[in-house]
């Protein structure tokens, strides 16, 4: 007697369940024994590197709490655990993060990729540009585009900048009458508006009209980023993008983009009978992105469309977020320590006499103020953190050693506070920048832009364009703290403060 139709499905409806729940078990034993050899080879890796106690699940990661001393938690594990200790983000990410100039020259001295897991997360937002290519890509790139901080072309930007600027101060004079300023929005829009006529020649007049399309993607782009880092599930690619700001992301993506491209396919059009930098510059300003057009190596090959967008979007990251916050934590020393400001203020008037703008040769004329910039990026560099995923394996001054495929940081602040380094780390004192102190530093104590192949291309562009803010704003203003909203420095993509920085402004005598 056959037996029943159903009784058959049954059963073997009963072992594709079966087989499905052995085969998930397997996977996920597969996965488990792969994390377990994971951790275990992480272990080894760094057991010549103590470290602080960690959890055996969470890391260290708990330990950052976005309240103002996670900077100075670092630093202490730095102190209490020298040149270098593992820094653990739950059980299976692990760097180690670099406190000392020794180590940090050794690392910095070779070419080594980004490290995939937070550079990664900047390739949705400012593509395959200069900060996150590897290897000969990164090579490539990075021959053709430093003739676009060549001196010749940043001279222009001078004017460009002091403009910006005074529409900043114009501004902030109308809310002067204000018990304090949060200063942190006016710089960023600045920047924003100066990196804008650097990068492309566009008049986005972001500073006044807040309805620019473009220029709030730009914005919303950069405060989405930097919002996904701190919520870790939206790491996730997947999570992000089904997410309300991974939607927003997409949509402000999109018009940037557009835009980006519009800008180049036009400039390519106007550039057919202009293909010589020299000739474009008989009839205005070589911009940022007339040198990338421009460039080509030896075999004749430029940027595709794409590299094109990316290193335009790139430099207008780095010269926007990083410059903005190192302006705005200038402008809160100058704040605090009044006696420095006045002492710039003074070299700052003798240059520009009655002018109101800044020209090229004033910015070598300016060197108290400059050691002031110094003094304030050393305290509060604009990216504290950044990190190197080892191509091949690393040894160090004193013989350990971490092998390939390590994620390897190194604390700039850290290193800039460490009182091994500088004498009373924590005071503010501008004459170690002095041509005698500096001669006798190590290499690597001071490091706001990097060093070694991969250092920031555009440090001279950020440098000339700090001066050139700090230099006028001075002029117009006496800035002071307010008591009641101290800032709180918190880590993101660059170093912010989560309530602001919030300064006192009065007309200067």
């Amino acid at each position: 007697m056959e037996p029943p139709v159903q009784s058959i499905i049954s059963v073997d409806g009963y072992r594709l369940l079966h087989l499905g729940a052995v085969f998930c078990l397997s996977v996920v034993l597969l996965k488990g024994i792969q994390l377990y050899q994971r951790r275990k080879t992480l272990l080894a890796a760094l057991q010549s590197f103590p470290g602080p106690p960690s959890h055996w699940l969470f890391g260290q990661a708990n330990e950052f709490r976005q309240d103002g001393q996670d900077l100075d938690r670092m630093l202490s594990w730095g102190l209490q655990f020298p040149y270098a200790n593992p820094v653990w983000f739950g059980p299976f990410i692990v760097y180690l993060n670099i406190t000392h100039p020794e180590y940090a020259r050794t690392l910095l001295s070779r070419t080594d990729p980004k490290d995939n897991v937070i550079y990664d997360h900047f390739i949705p937002w400012i593509g395959k540009g200069l900060l996150v290519l590897a290897g000969q890509k990164w090579f490539q790139h990075r021959r053709l585009l430093t003739p676009g901080f060549h001196y010749d072309v940043l001279k222009p930007y001078v004017r460009l900048m002091s403009d910006c600027t005074k529409v900043m101060l114009d501004s902030l004079q109308e809310q002067a009458a204000a018990e304090s300023i949060d200063i942190c929005p006016y710089v960023g829009l600045m920047t924003l508006d100066a990196i804008m006529k650097c990068a492309f020649s566009y008049d986005s007049n972001c500073q006044s009209d807040r309805e620019n399309p473009y220029t709030n993607a730009v914005l919303e782009r950069a405060s989405l980023a930097d919002g996904r880092e701190l919520f870790s599930p939206c790491h996730s690619d997947l999570i992000f993008y089904l997410s309300p700001q991974g939607r927003l992301f997409q949509r402000a993506s999109r018009i940037s983009r557009e835009h980006t491209d519009n800008v180049i396919k036009q400039r390519k059009e106007s550039l057919k009978c202009e293909k010589e930098p020299e000739k474009i510059q008989e009839k205005r300003h070589l911009d940022f992105l007339d040198v990338l057009l421009c460039a080509h190596d030896e075999n004749g090959q430029g940027l595709s469309d794409e590299e094109l967008r990316a290193e335009v979007d790139t430099f207008i990251f780095e010269g926007h977020d990083t410059t903005a916050s190192g302006i705005s934590w200038i402008f809160y020393c100058m704040a605090k320590y009044p006696e420095h400001q006045q002492k710039c203020r003074r070299e700052i008037r003798e240059v520009l006499g009655e002018r109101d703008t800044v020209e090229w040769n004033d910015l070598s004329l300016l060197p108290y103020t400059t050691m002031c910039i110094k003094e304030s990026l050393r305290l509060y560099p604009p990216v504290p953190l950044l990190a190197r995923q080892m191509n091949k394996p690393i040894t160090f001054s004193d013989g350990r050693s971490v092998p390939e495929g390590c994620l390897v940081s190194v604390c700039i602040d850290s290193i800039h506070r460490n009182p091994d380094v500088w004498t009373n780390p924590e005071v503010f004192d501008p004459l170690r920048f002095s041509p005698e102190e500096s001669s006798q530093r190590h290499s690597h104590a001071y490091l706001p832009f990097s060093a070694g192949p991969r250092n920031c291309i555009g440090q001279d562009f950020a440098m000339n364009e700090m001066k050139i803010a700090v230099a006028l704003t001075l002029n117009t203003f006496e800035l002071s703290l307010d008591p009641t909203q101290p800032p709180v420095k918190v880590l993101r993509l660059v170093l912010r403060s989560k309530n602001g920085i919030h300064l006192r402004l009065k007309k200067s005598k």
